[in-house]
């Protein structure tokens, strides 16, 4: 075997590292025609109407009492109810455990402007009681969903015992009617009360 013959067979070599190397990458990043493919389902995805339910939403059975939570379903993307009734139940109790401890930086990121300006008032006013405590917290029902200029909004029907002092014999039954609302197209997953 000649020098030359190995300078020959180094450049086969080359060759087919070479032809490798660009199937892989065009397999890795795809080819030019697929990327404008990509972005124009993207742009339809973005100009979906919102009042229509996203083509992946699956609506879950729900039980009567949380039946209506169907309209969230069809207007917000990944709407998880089990999620959203955890997180009215955390966010009744955390409210209402900031206000009695005149505690407004929590209560600032909770509710809406209106909501936020009357529950300042009565704090200012020493319209709160730092010694209630929860005894026990339910959902009964969610009473309405409505859907007005983006908006969506859901009322809850809450039942809560509250008591006094770790004095468990002051427990007293509370029922309150609360309204969460966030932007449809927010990608923040916080809602804020709105009516109590």
């Amino acid at each position: 075997m000649r020098y030359g013959d190995l300078q020959f067979i180094d450049i086969i070599i080359f060759a087919v590292i070479t032809i490798f190397l660009i199937i892989r990458l065009k397999n890795i990043l795809g080819s030019r025609g697929n990327l404008k493919k990509d972005n124009t389902v993207d742009l339809k995805i973005k100009e979906q109407n919102i009042e229509q339910k996203p083509d992946n939403q699956h609506i879950p059975e729900l039980s009567e009492n949380i039946s209506k939570l169907e309209k969230a379903y069809e207007v917000l993307e990944n709407f998880d109810h089990k999620g959203f009734i955890d997180g009215a139940k955390a966010a009744f109790e955390t409210i209402i455990t900031s206000f009695n401890k005149g505690d407004k930086q929590t209560l600032k990121n909770l509710l809406t402007k209106e909501v936020y300006q009357a529950f300042e008032k009565e704090i200012n006013n020493k319209n709160i009681d730092p010694n209630n405590q929860f005894f026990s917290l339910n959902i009964e029902k969610v009473e309405n969903v409505t859907i007005k200029d983006n908006i969506i909004r859901i009322s809850i029907k809450f039942i809560s015992e509250q008591f006094k002092n770790n004095d468990e014999s002051t427990v007293i039954k509370k029922e309150d009617n609360w309204t969460f609302e966030k932007q449809i197209n927010s990608k923040h997953p916080n809602w804020l009360l709105s009516s109590t």
